[in-house]
């Protein structure tokens, strides 16, 4: 066997490993329901869902509180079902979070409580085309 031959199948063995690891990482996108029969089951991975804040009737968002050591703070959020659910996250609000359209919480539950280690924020001034109505403008 030629040394080209070695090396080829090294990087291809290598490539697997690699692409075997990330999947393996890889987390799903679930609603609350789903995350809190997971956490039940057992399932101590990180999980995402995806949602909105809550928001009043002139469309304000409500539910934030802050936490006692003044850095973290929690909120309510609604999954895609309508589920609404406490949110805590221990590190400082993200610029933006209450303009946000859409939020992603990485995370899993503690209890009856949905623990976020990440949260990603879609607002939608970022994804707006030029020269295109802004909403309640």
């Amino acid at each position: 066997m030629k040394k080209s031959h070695i090396i080829i199948i090294v990087i291809i063995a290598a490539a697997i490993g690699i692409i075997m690891t990330t999947a393996g990482d890889a987390s799903t996108y679930v609603t609350f329901t789903d995350a809190y029969k997971m956490a039940s089951q057992g399932n101590d991975e990180s999980i995402h869902v995806v949602g909105e804040l809550k928001k009043n009737a002139s469309g304000e968002v409500i539910g934030i509180l802050e936490g006692a050591d003044k850095v973290s703070f929690s909120f309510l959020m609604i999954d895609e079902n309508g589920k609404e659910q406490i949110v805590q996250y221990k590190e400082p609000m993200p610029a933006d979070f209450t303009k946000s359209e859409k939020v992603v919480v990485i995370g899993k539950y503690a209890g009856e409580i949905f623990t976020a280690e990440k949260i990603l924020l879609k607002c939608p001034s970022k994804y707006q085309e030029e020269g295109a109505p802004v909403r309640g403008a």
